[in-house]
């Protein structure tokens, strides 16, 4: 009901300044988090695997820790669940160049962080689909993630956050979950916001407890990394709402602890 409400709300307010609301309040709980709520996350040289949604929530996210690991030699692994074909319209044929072009943008910010091809897989869900898959499709691909995992022995696994206001994300958080589950391996899964701060209100859809255990990760000295590995994803950065990007491309990177 709550989410239904704040969705009609959005369709009513006007768009520049429905993005200056929610950039102020993503500076809020952002800067709650890092200057009041939150501990130090010591770098690990554990190895990490990234599992994002879609092409470009890996950088958003984790893009910082990514590319610290990889300057220190440290494996990580990134695997997208869906194509990213809904980022633009419903064509068929422009949706099959988005795939396409999405896939390319995120070997090349890949690169950037220092991530070989090798240690990128695409699972090529549909997009928008996460929550909805049918039950075989479903155990499948939970059974991919279970294997890539059984495979590759991370120490960490980084997840979107399992209240991030974007279905796809919040699907990936509870199937990356069941698959680790199901592999029965032992890691930390640390989930990284991406819409949490902004489309989530706090208070409302966004409770204190989603917030607790955060850690802020230093990534100051790979910042311009980061940067530039944003700045690949074309495709994406031409649509996101005014002042988002902006958002991380700070000196720290907020992570949860799930317990």
């Amino acid at each position: 009901m709550k989410k239904a409400i704040l969705m009609k709300l959005q369709t009513i307010i006007p768009p520049v300044l429905l993005h200056k609301v929610q950039n102020l309040h993503y500076l809020f709980i952002s800067q709650l988090i890092l200057r009041w709520t939150s501990k130090p996350l010591e770098f690990s040289n554990t190895a990490a695997m990234v599992f994002s949604p879609h092409q470009d929530d890996e950088t958003f996210g984790c893009g910082g820790m990514i590319a610290r690991k990889r300057e220190e030699g440290v494996n990580v692994v990134v695997a997208f669940l869906t194509d990213g074909r809904g980022s633009y319209c419903t064509d068929p044929n422009i949706q099959n160049q988005i795939i396409k072009i999405r896939q390319e943008e995120s070997l090349k910010a890949l690169d950037i962080l220092g991530v070989p091809s090798s240690e990128i897989y695409f699972f090529n869900q549909q997009d928008g689909t996460l929550p909805d898959l049918v039950l075989d499709t479903k155990q499948q691909l939970i059974n991919d993630i279970s294997e890539l995992l059984t495979k590759y022995q991370p120490g960490e696994v980084y997840v979107p956050h399992c209240k991030d206001c974007h279905r796809d994300h919040e699907a990936t958080f509870y199937l990356v979950k069941e698959a680790i589950s199901q592999s029965g391996i032992q890691v930390k899964l640390l989930q990284y916001p991406i819409w949490a701060f902004w489309r989530a209100p706090l208070f409302i859809l966004l409770k204190l407890k989603d917030i607790a255990f955060a850690y802020r990760l230093s990534i100051s000295s790979v910042q311009e990394k980061k940067k530039q590995a944003i700045a690949s994803y074309i495709s994406q950065t031409q649509c996101l709402p005014h002042g988002f990007i902006k958002c991380f491309l700070g000196s720290e990177e907020i992570f949860f602890h799930s317990k």
